[in-house]
């Protein structure tokens, strides 16, 4: 029987599954079930999946109106209603109602901040867990740098730290991703000679298709999409039952996903239906709206199609996917609400749901905490309505205000708004008193003048929320005394530094350890063909010079990553804030002092100096050192070595 979602949204579902019933295109489903459109299994799942879609979409768009708000405080530009419209298409230069970017200001600052902090080369850095696996843990680090840079992962990461602080939640999901091209290849042709032998021909180059990329991938989730188990906290969403958001694609995307996916299937039943799109779709963000851009979905030229990804526990016996009475985590993706188009147990290594979300400033409860910018709106509000009362005041105050006797004063030259112009008296008014008797000016009170001095303290007590003070924004102090001393501006500073630092310390145990070991565990199991990597100057002399012989590349293979590995995480410090002022004083004294010198590595300590004032690539500038050291022998040894002939003299 055809599948029937409750809903008007969803009631021509039934009618269009109905028309597709009887087309029939062949495929061979994974594990042997049976996921035909319109078949009992099939839509058990398209019933189980939607269901959990709409109970987490009812949970999360609670939250919508508040994320929306922070979407506008975010950005400086006209908010204005139907009077001052009328006002700007009469003369368009005078002032109107805008949304005074702070929040924007105090976002950028904390950007700035967790982006010095988490883009050091490497992003991920692992350690063997055992003695053999410290080459492993070092290879995989470079290899998983590699891909890193390939796929541009900062760009991810970057929109995730922003979700993070503008709407308390920022959800990315890791995956391995292949890109299939062309490589030029160089072959040997074959000739024969004059009596028939083969020989080697000329060389020639020719492009063989294949695999050009393979490695990790990172794709942001929308939280306006996001649909989580609204039963478990937002840090906790491994322990939820089912974790799932939705995504835009189109019928040719999904149709060239099904050719080289063995686990994508009835793409061509989704070319019947009329409607494509999910419940779900529009723009619940109101982007398109803000930024008066169409909505681009209802393209005639292109297919949209909505797509839900949802990986569930579940256990297969009562689901019909098996025999197990166990839970297992299986990922299904549902197009259009009504069609199935992948269902498979999840087979990765690391038995995770692979999504990581980064939520610093979570309650530990709550799956859509209040993020740190939001805990700003009222203070945003109050100043944007302080700033433009005051605009409206001074709009009011440069327009004449005059009382005048019409029967006295000619009115079409009061109303010239020209400057510099001539106002004729009426006859009646002629030689009969002062002309100032019959024309005045009301007098004019501004009484918005303090509002510009009483934002600066809104503002500050923003900064003072958020831990974005006028160092970190890059200005200098505007109020207390003259003189700045360097013992006060390094003691607020570093204030503001650690509470940063917390910041940015949550995100790395709640997102960046989560991808780093998500991105180990993928290159671990999917990685097939060997892969050159670039070796970095903090591998150690000795395991360079005996792994990759003084080169600069290193051949990394699949067998060489068959290790057990620790993701290091960050601290959270950037370059710069750690104390190093105090590391010079430290490094100045140990360096003249011999007992110091005898019990400290001192260019150990050089170099942590380096790095924590920026310096990315201290390494390169150390001397190569010989691993052949050289050693004190007695004359009598070496004049038994000469005479047995196993050492000669130099030049000799």
């Amino acid at each position: 029987m055809p599948y029937i979602v409750s809903g008007a949204a969803n009631n021509s579902i039934s009618k269009a599954l109905a028309d597709i019933d009887n087309a029939e295109f062949k495929y061979d489903y994974p594990g042997g079930l049976k996921l035909k459109p319109g078949s009992e299994l099939h839509n058990k799942i398209v019933d189980e999946v939607m269901r959990r879609a709409r109970e987490s979409y009812e949970a999360i768009s609670s939250r919508h109106p508040s994320w929306r708000r922070m979407d506008q405080v975010n950005t400086s530009y006209k908010y204005v209603d139907d009077t001052e419209e009328k006002i700007q298409d009469k003369d368009d230069r005078k002032p109107v109602s805008i949304l005074f970017p702070y929040t924007y200001a105090v976002r950028e600052t904390l950007l700035t901040y967790l982006v010095t902090a988490f883009f050091q080369d490497p992003l991920f850095t692992y350690e063997g867990v055992g003695d053999d696996d410290v080459v492993g843990a070092k290879l995989l680090t470079l290899l998983v740098r590699m891909h890193c840079m390939r796929n541009k992962i900062p760009l991810a990461l970057h929109t995730m730290f922003g979700d993070s602080l503008s709407y308390g939640i920022g959800p990315v999901s890791p995956g391995w991703t292949r890109r299939r091209g062309s490589r030029i290849k160089e072959v040997t042709g074959s000739a024969f000679d004059l009596e028939g032998v083969e020989v080697a021909g000329e060389s020639i180059k020719e492009f063989v298709k294949g695999i050009v990329f393979e490695g990790n991938d990172l794709e942001n989730i929308d939280p306006y999409r996001y649909l989580p188990d609204p039963n478990v906290a937002s840090h906790k969403i491994q322990d939820g039952e089912y974790l799932g958001w939705w995504r835009q694609s189109d019928y040719m995307k999904l149709l060239n996903e099904e050719s080289m996916d063995e686990g994508c299937f009835n793409i061509r039943y989704l070319k019947l239906l009329k409607n494509k799109l999910s419940f779900l779709s529009g723009d619940p963000s109101d982007r398109n709206k803000k930024e008066n851009r169409p909505d681009l979905r209802s393209s005639v030229n292109t297919n949209k199609i909505d797509v839900i990804p949802m990986y569930i526990d579940l256990i297969p016996s009562e689901w019909g996917l098996g025999k197990g009475d166990y839970p297992e985590k299986w990922w299904f993706e549902v197009a259009a609400d009504s069609i199935v188009i992948r269902a498979e147990q999840m087979q990765q290594h690391h038995g995770m749901f692979p999504v990581a979300v980064a939520c610093p400033d979570f309650d530990g409860y709550t799956a859509t905490p209040i993020s740190r910018l939001e805990t700003l709106y009222g203070l945003q509000h109050t100043l944007d309505w302080l700033f433009n009362s005051h605009i409206a005041n001074v709009r009011k105050a440069i327009n004449d205000m005059i009382v005048y006797d019409p029967w006295m004063i000619n009115t079409n030259d009061v109303k010239d708004p020209k400057a510099g112009k001539l106002i004729r008296t009426r006859r009646p008014s002629w030689g009969k008193g002062k002309v100032t008797d019959y024309i005045s000016q009301l007098g004019i009170t501004d009484i918005t003048r303090t509002h510009l001095a009483d934002s600066n303290y809104i503002a500050e007590w923003m900064q003072r929320l958020v831990a974005a003070d006028d160092s970190m924004m890059g200005m200098t102090r505007t109020s207390g005394p003259d003189r700045l001393t360097g013992q006060e501006f390094q003691g607020t500073r570093g204030s503001a530094l650690s509470r940063l630092q917390r910041l940015s310390m949550m995100i790395s145990l709640q997102a960046m350890q989560d991808i780093g070991f998500f991105f180990a565990s993928h290159a671990q199991q999917y990685i097939t063909k060997e892969t050159y990597v670039q070796v970095l100057g903090d591998l150690p002399e000795k395991l360079a010079a005996e792994y990759a012989g003084g080169k600069t590349r290193l051949k990394v293979s699949p067998s060489d990553l068959y290790i057990e590995y620790d993701v290091i995480p960050r601290d959270g410090s950037i370059p710069g804030g750690n104390f190093s002022e105090s590391w010079i004083q430290l490094f100045n004294i140990i360096g003249t002092d011999p007992e110091l010198r005898q019990m400290f590595d001192v260019p150990r300590i050089f170099i942590h100096i380096a790095r924590e004032l920026g310096a990315k690539n201290v390494e390169d500038f150390k001397k190569a050192v010989s691993l052949t050291q050289p050693k004190v022998v007695p004359d009598e040894v070496i004049e038994k070595e000469m005479d047995k002939g196993n050492i000669v003299p130099t030049g000799a």
